[in-house]
């Protein structure tokens, strides 16, 4: 096993860039929307873990090869989505998500993507809410 091939660290946001999967950062406001960006990795499993998921597969339950695998390809797509974001000179994604998909046996692509966005603190006074 090579150190591509252990499983990473739990994936930790960057300190530079807020990346959410909602619409919207709770306490900023968006000041300039600067478009799509995108994180895309295409991997494929090795032989040895295509065999060991084989005979794993007769027992049922998690195949824990394959989970690792996604798991390292997911990490590295949000690394990617990411450095875009910050080249394109966001501080923000917004509506991040992942699209996967298999493009031939054994060869997975994961795409991470999302709306590349500046933002800045909101430092309006929260307002009542007034039911008439």
């Amino acid at each position: 096993m090579t150190p591509s091939d252990t499983v990473p660290d739990p994936f930790k946001p960057p300190t530079d860039l807020i990346v959410v999967t909602t619409p919207f950062v709770s306490g900023y406001h968006v000041t300039r929307v600067i478009g799509m960006t995108f994180g895309l990795i295409v991997r494929s499993r090795g032989l040895g873990q295509n065999i060991f998921a084989f005979f794993r597969a007769w027992g049922g339950g998690e195949i824990k090869v394959y989970t690792n695998l996604l798991e390292q390809v997911r990490h590295h797509a949000l690394e990617r989505l990411c450095d875009h974001a910050k080249s394109l000179g966001a501080n923000a994604v917004v509506s991040v998500g992942f699209d996967t998909s298999e493009m031939a046996g054994g060869i997975t692509e994961v795409l991470a993507y999302g709306t590349a966005v500046v933002v800045e603190p909101d430092t309006t006074p929260a307002q009542p809410v007034a039911l008439h």
